[in-house]
């Protein structure tokens, strides 16, 4: 029998949070959300415990089916043990501009510094987009084209789900991920070294 995780109207990481409860308890488990961001941010952490993820959209939700994959498959699911001290490196961008001080020097700092991220090594593992960071992964922004061509070398893109709604910026994102706050703090627990502008 599966475990019901009503998260319908649960705020950003609450519906990852009470499905990954619900999980260590049971190997069966069925998540209803209301929306498509709940749905991947779901989807993306029982799929990375092991778990076999089945969508489907009924009236008053979306219904997410989470079952443990065949144990030859993919081997049970630990917890994820901190990154050792050479682990990734992560860019955390908590503003749109760079520095503090003058506006408009602040957003062409922040236009180098991403056009020259591509030129430096090592290159950051993940990138992670907050508050009015989230601004700069939306259509317009200034540094797509360097971004794509980060992502294009292997880069990760992590934009806070709750930030871009807070925008209004959630249909504008034009390159990386929406994320959510429960996958933003377990890559930067398990960042090797984790750098903020």
């Amino acid at each position: 029998m599966s475990t019901i995780v009503d998260a319908r109207g649960l705020a950003c990481p609450q519906p990852v949070i009470r499905t990954r409860d619900a999980l260590r308890a049971s190997d069966a488990v069925t998540t209803i959300v209301d929306n498509e961001t709940a749905q991947q941010n779901v989807t993306r952490m029982a799929e990375k415990a092991g778990y076999a993820v089945r969508a489907e959209g009924r009236d008053g939700g979306i219904y997410l089916d989470i079952r443990k994959r065949d144990r030859a498959v993919q081997p049970a699911s630990q917890p994820v043990a901190a990154a050792p001290a050479g682990g990734p490196l992560v860019l955390m961008v908590p503003s749109e501009i760079m520095g503090r001080g003058d506006e408009q020097l602040g957003h062409i700092l922040v236009r180098g510094f991403f056009h020259t991220l591509g030129e430096v090594r090592p290159l950051p593992d993940t990138i992670i987009f907050l508050n009015s960071g989230v601004k700069l992964v939306a259509t317009g922004s200034p540094v797509l084209d360097d971004l794509r061509d980060l992502t294009g070398r292997g880069v990760s893109l992590l934009a806070c789900g709750t930030c871009l709604g807070h925008y209004g910026l959630k249909e504008q994102v034009a390159i990386g991920e929406i994320s959510n706050m429960y996958a933003i703090a377990e890559t930067l627990l398990n960042a090797g070294k984790v750098v903020s502008l």
